[in-house]
């Protein structure tokens, strides 16, 4: 059987502190049953509770023994993570979908 590939979370709209609460269950839920990929291409505002989701869906990968990837990041969202000093925690950065 083939491998499906991973899951792909596409968050649309603003990721923010006011919007990231209703966004965790569902990311933690694809961390741990596969390998995913955190797609921003649809993210119109993202802040540094962004940040904290992408972090906590890591650790939920890792944990579970599956990886997160990043598609899309905003720029801002990377300019966030070097002001805090995290840039070289953030998972990798995977190839825009074709």
């Amino acid at each position: 059987m083939a491998d499906a590939g991973p899951a792909v979370l596409r968050p649309e709209g603003a990721l923010t502190m006011a919007t990231a609460p209703r966004h965790l269950a569902r990311g933690r839920s694809l961390a741990r049953q596969s390998d995913m990929v955190l797609d921003f291409s649809a993210v119109t505002d993202a802040d540094s509770a962004a940040l904290a989701l992408v972090f906590d869906w890591a650790r939920t990968a890792s944990a579970a023994g599956h990886s997160l990837a990043l598609r899309g990041l905003p720029p801002g969202l990377a300019s966030l993570a070097q002001l805090y000093g995290v840039e070289d925690l953030l998972p990798p950065i995977c190839a825009e979908a074709a």
